[in-house]
């Protein structure tokens, strides 16, 4: 007997209502948070893993299935059922934030015109694998599925380098400068291929992230690198400007990041187990100058040494920004504390 798509998607439905339902039943681990800390954050982090482990296998196989189907018939309604399907995999692991965790402090602020069918590209600054989580939480029925480059060869990871390919997750083969020594034809090539994958996105709501300081913000590296910054590593401005050369008008809007741990940079069982109290989050849009974003788009990012300098001094400019404003929503929680 075949199964319809709208069937299949309704099962994995009914499947989420039900963890939804065990899922409120975890608000008893907040009372024992409160009664005995430690017992509390091990039972989180516990139950955290396994209703993750259990998404990670329930989810991937409708995903994989449609993902499949996607590649082999280009049914725009297979597409848009691994998202939904994606959409619920986080959602549920959203969850776990919401019903699990002991009581937040968390200050979140995004503009009230994000919606769910725009095309966004997204910059963050970077301190923890923390992070990409919060924009999956933050994100939720406000922004379109978030979306970030990734090196191809995390396709062969099981469960999530599928999920990355199915969804269209830009992937990018990096050739070794000694490759292409060997070989001159492979110059530019990792660039090609990521506009490619970028064009993949225009036909869809997105949210394309993309951390600028191209690693995790740590004080051995901000001093190895003599960064002017006091609370970030120096930025890089090549990401952006491919995706806005791939994407172009496409683009609905940039939106600038940026986070704060007020409590120390988290690892990620941390959150699972109810440690980032604290948390502040700020989402606004970026103006890129219209001259600037005309010449990128035609190109001139690669071309024009002095579309560069410009791409790289408006990047500087908004890193100054972020700066500041990250000094001042540390201040804001040291001035303004929440009330136990």
């Amino acid at each position: 007997m075949e199964i319809t798509t709208s069937e299949m998607e309704c099962l994995y439905i009914n499947n989420i209502d039900r963890q939804g339902l065990n899922m409120r039943l975890t608000s008893t681990i907040q009372k024992i948070h409160q009664r005995a800390p430690k017992l509390g954050k091990a039972v989180s982090l516990t139950t955290a893993a396994g209703v993750i482990a259990a998404n990670s296998f329930g989810y991937s196989i409708p995903l994989w299935l449609m993902g499949a189907t996607k590649m082999i018939t280009g049914a725009p309604i297979a597409d848009k059922t691994v998202i939904k399907i994606a959409a619920h995999w986080i959602s549920s692991n959203n969850a776990l934030i919401d019903n699990m965790l002991p009581r937040k402090d968390w200050r979140i602020n995004l503009p009230d015109d994000v919606h769910m069918a725009g095309k966004y590209l997204l910059v963050s600054n970077h301190q923890s694998w923390v992070d990409t989580s919060i924009v999956q939480y933050i994100g939720e029925k406000r922004l379109p599925l978030t979306r970030f480059f990734t090196k191809f060869e995390l396709i062969y990871i099981p469960i999530v380098g599928q999920a990355f390919y199915f969804l269209d997750f830009p992937m990018m083969r990096r050739h070794p400068k000694e490759k292409v020594a060997k070989n001159p034809a492979l110059k530019g090539k990792d660039i090609e291929e990521a506009k490619r994958a970028c064009a993949l996105l225009k036909d869809k709501p997105f949210t394309l992230l993309n951390y600028l300081e191209g690693t995790r913000f740590t004080q051995e590296k901000h001093a190895k690198q003599g960064s002017p910054y006091t609370h970030l590593l120096k930025p890089r401005a090549g990401g952006l400007a491919l995706a806005i050369n791939a994407l172009g008008d496409d683009i609905d809007g940039i939106l600038d990041m940026t986070i704060v741990y007020p409590d120390g940079v988290p690892t990620y069982g941390d959150l699972w187990k109810g440690n980032i109290t604290r948390l502040g989050v700020d989402v606004r849009y970026i103006k890129i100058p219209d001259e600037l974003f005309t010449g990128i788009k035609n190109g001139g990012y690669e071309e024009d040494e002095a579309i560069k300098a410009k791409m790289f001094d408006w990047v500087e400019q908004i890193w100054c920004q972020k700066d500041d404003l990250i000094t001042t929503m540390l201040a804001d929680f040291a001035d303004n504390p929440q009330s136990k």
